[in-house]
Parts: structure tokens; sequence; C-alpha cells
């Protein structure tokens, strides 16, 4: 090969360049915010917004390469194409495809096989008796996620247009608390479901999922910024999410509250600025709470009323003290690096190996007390709290319903169901066919969704494809761990994805949120890609 790389190599990466950062400023700054008749269709437009984006970065992308291709051809025998095709020979198939890479190429067929074998293969291909995440959006997730993982010269100024985004999407949401709607999104609808719509994103929990993003992205930029301005910009979009998230009142949102506090210390407990950020984070935490609690004091016919799982700790006598126990410690750790070691230290390993005894402790604690109030009958010693102990129909407002219904239609399935499940995003199919009476009966309601990710994947593509789901997701956030560590950025991505994957177990998939979780994840796999310039903004 010349060993001056030609012009129209460059021209295409350039290209390239363009290509996927307008696809990426559409889908982290624009599609967050995208609305058209506010409330009413608000999945649909988005979901069209999605596709469309998605197709364009493909189209453009292949007509760049076919360009490409000809000016190979024309000007070099197809020299450059022949290299590019012997990265895929089967010698080569290890170097140019990851773990990840073969996991969502297996999840995709598998969701192609389970479509396939479906008894309602338009409705799994389109999954328009469901949210729309029929095999069509799989293929889009996986089409643009090797196109950006592949292609995209790694910027970190994605993941700040992204916060930009995001603010706007958690005030909005924060002034839907104080009954504001500025932009008239609740004028048309049901005063009476005035509370389960939020921001630019629709049902609350949507809109915590949508934010779990938020705060994995935030408190791991602001728990590793080096600058005060920057450390300031993540401070305040971590806030902003914190409130935002309490006050959309979805029990979800501790999930993913529950997995930033309980894994970002692993990440940041690295160094003595990390432990003092986590600090001020769980300070803030407990600060929003405690302005909440005021706020709803002072102002109850003016907001909202908060429910679910953070009503008891709004309504926990103590909370102040906790707030000021928690400052006190700031101020001590502030006070140690400043006046006392004025020397900044690698705090050694041995903060992490304490916070993972003490989290092993706290798991052990829970499934204690999940035992004592499902399996000995203690349910009545935890007062509020055996809502969220015991498990039956009625748990998780009927999620324990929906995910029997759920298992029990799959016992029931044929020898290939069980392999490939029942197609994609047909659990509304199954439920209605087996369930319609006693859904109707009992709750007056239709459940089209398992409200679980992992169990609607499970019972609509199969235990094969939920591996190979969970593969890849495990995967990609192994990856950009060992690749990016010592990358703020990628961290961001992977504590993002896993606050997502931590709602994920009492959420709905829905191309609302989740095609900026995967969005978000091909940013972090682009900037793990060997042999190339990364491009880190402080």
């Amino acid at each position: 090969m010349p060993e001056q790389t030609p012009r129209f190599i460059e021209n295409g990466k350039r290209a390239f360049a363009i290509i996927t950062g307008i696809f990426l400023i559409a889908i982290l700054l624009v599609f967050p915010i995208y609305y058209r008749d506010y409330y009413f269709d608000i999945l649909d437009r988005k979901y069209q917004f999605y596709y469309i984006s998605v197709i364009a970065l493909a189209g453009v992308s292949l007509i760049t390469a076919l360009a490409m291709l000809v000016f190979d051809l024309t000007g070099y025998s197809g020299e450059y194409t022949a290299e590019f095709l012997r990265r895929f020979s089967p010698r080569q198939l290890r170097r140019t495809l990851t773990v990840t890479d073969w996991a969502l190429l297996a999840f995709l067929l598998v969701a192609l096989c389970s479509t396939l074998c479906s008894d309602y293969v338009y409705e799994s291909f389109w999954g328009n008796e469901g949210r729309y995440t029929g095999l069509f959006l799989l293929m889009l997730y996986g089409i643009s996620f090797y196109i950006i993982s592949k292609l995209w010269n790694f910027k970190a100024i994605a993941l700040e247009i992204f916060l930009v985004a995001s603010f706007l999407v958690c005030a909005f949401g924060i002034t839907d608390y104080f009954n504001m709607d500025l932009l008239g999104f609740k004028r048309h609808i049901n005063p009476a479901q005035y509370s389960i719509f939020m921001s630019f994103m629709g049902n609350i929990n949507t809109y915590t999922a949508y934010i779990s993003l938020v705060l994995g992205v935030a408190g791991a930029l602001y728990g590793s910024a080096k600058t005060m301005g920057k450390c300031f910009w993540y401070y305040i979009c971590l806030v902003t999410a914190m409130f935002a998230i309490v006050t959309g009142q979805s029990d979800n949102a501790y999930l993913a509250l529950a997995a930033m506090f309980g894994l970002l210390p692993f990440y940041l407990f690295r160094t003595g600025t990390g432990i003092r950020r986590y600090a001020v984070i769980l300070a803030s935490f407990f600060t929003v709470i405690q302005v909440i609690d005021w706020i709803s004091q002072t102002m109850g016919d003016q907001v909202l009323p908060i429910d679910g799982v953070f009503s008891v700790l709004v309504q926990f006598g103590g909370l102040a003290y906790i707030v000021i126990a928690l400052w006190l410690i700031v101020g001590v750790l502030y006070a140690h690096r400043y006046f006392i070691r004025k020397e900044e230290l690698a705090a050694g390993k041995w903060p992490c190996r304490v916070w993972g005894v003490l989290i092993a402790v706290c798991i052990a604690t829970l499934v204690f007390l999940l035992l004592d109030a499902n399996v000995f009958g203690n349910s009545d010693r935890y007062a509020s709290l055996g809502g969220y102990l015991v498990f039956d129909d009625e748990w998780g407002t009927h999620r324990g319903y929906i995910w029997r219904i759920g298992f029990e239609n799959y016992k029931n399935f044929s020898p290939i169901h069980k392999i490939f499940g029942y197609g994609p995003d047909t659990f509304g199919i199954i439920t209605v066919n087996n369930n319609y009476d006693d859904m109707v009966d009992r709750y007056g309601e239709i459940f089209d969704s398992a409200h679980n990710e992992y169990l609607q994947y499970f019972v609509t593509i199969g235990p094969l494809g939920l591996l190979a789901y969970l593969t890849f997701l495990g995967s990609a956030i192994v990856r950009m761990v060992r690749k990016g560590i010592e990358n703020p950025y990628i961290m961001a991505a992977v504590f993002a994805t896993i606050c997502y994957g931590a709602q994920a177990f009492v959420n709905i998939n829905l191309p609302i949120a989740t095609p900026v979780m995967w969005t978000i994840l091909m940013v972090g796999m682009a900037g793990c890609r060997e042999n190339k310039n990364q491009q880190v903004v402080e």
C-alpha cells in the first residue's frame, strides 16, 4: 500500500465525522426535548424522529462508503477496499470485532429468528401492538451502534451536549412539580393525570428512566472533574437531576439511585478528591430531600404531593440531623485536605475494599429482609416498607401480577417459543389472548409490557435473546472500564448504562429514553477503539 494516505480516504473520514456528529447532536441534544402534539403523540413522534435519524445516518454513511469505493476502484485498483475486507477474514475477526460486537450480533440474530418463528410476524417486526420495540427498532439500535462505535472519533463534547438537553428536561420537569405547565403540555389532559406526566418525556416512569442516565453521567463527571468550572457545571446538573428524579415520583428511581450511590465509590474512592466529592454527592442528595420536605410543608397546595418510597424519606423525622451530619463530614474531609494534609495523595485500595464489605453487608441485610417478609411471614414488622418488601400481585403497582402472568404464559409456550420467545414486543398480544378477562376484572387495565425490560426480552425473544442482551451490556461495561478507566467521559457512559440497567428491572423499554441509553453506550464504546486519537475536553 502507498505510504501516504490518499485524499479520498481523508475526505471520507471527515465525511463520516460530520455524519456521525450530526446524528449524535440529533439524538443527544434535540431528541430529548422534541415534541409535536404535547403528550398526545409523544411516543409516536419520538419513535419517528429516532428511526428517521438512524435511516438517514445509515443511508448517508452508505453513500459515502460507495463513493470511497468508486474512488478506490478507479484510482487504486481497489487496494484499500481489499485491505478493509481482509479485516473480516476468519483470522482477523477476533481483532476486528469485540465480544460486545459478537453479543449484539447474536442478540439481533435471535430477535430475527424470534420474529420469523412468531405467530404474529408483522407485529413482531414493527412492535405496533406494543411500544414499537419490534425487530425494526432493534435493528436500528444495532445499525447505529456499529456505525457510531466503529466510525465516530470520540469527543467529550457529545456528553456535554447531552447534559445541556438533560438540564432542560429536568428543569421543565421540576416546573411540572410546581404545577406551572409553562409550555401547556397538560392543558388538555385529565387533571387527575397531571401527576403521572412530566417534562418532555411523558409518563413519569419514562421520565425517571431518562434521568437515571443523567445521574450516571453527571455523578461520574462531577466526581472526577479537574477544573472548578467543570466541577460547578456538573454539580448543578447532578443536583438538578436529583431534584427532578425525586419529584418525578416514580419508584423505579430508587434503583437508579441505589446503583449510583452503591457503585460510584468503586470509581471515585481511588483518590482523596473522589472521596470528598462522593461525600458532597451524598450530602447534596439528602439536602434535596430536606428541601423538598420544606417545600411540601410550606407550599403544599401549589406542588404535587410526594408519594411512594420517597415519601418515607421526606417524612422521616431525623432527616435534618442526617443532612447536618453529612455536611459536617464534608467539612471535616475538606478541612483535613486543605489545613492538615496539603498534598493530595492516592487513597490506595483500602477505601474501595471497605466499601465493598459495606455493600456486601447491605446486600445480605436486604436478602434477610426479603426472606423475613416473604418466607417467614413477618411483613407486619416493617410497617410502610412492607409494601416494598413483600412480593405479591400488588407489588410495584401490580408489577407482581404482571411478572407472574408473564412467567405463567412462558411455561405454556411451545418448545420453539420457549427457545426464541413469542416475538419482539408481543407481550401485550400474549396477555390479551390469555389473561384479558382476569386483567380487566381485577384492575380494569390491559398490560402490554412486562414492566421489566429483562423479563420482557425473556418472554418475547427468549432466554437466548436475554442472555445475548445481558452479555452485550456486561461486556460493554467491562470493556469501557478496562479501556477508559482514566477517561472520565467513558466512565460517565459506564455509569449511565449501569443506572439505566438498574431501573430497567421495574420499567418499560420505550423509544423515548432507551435510544438515548444506546447512544451514550455507543459514545463510550467509540472511546475504547484501539489505535486512534481520543479527544478529551476538560
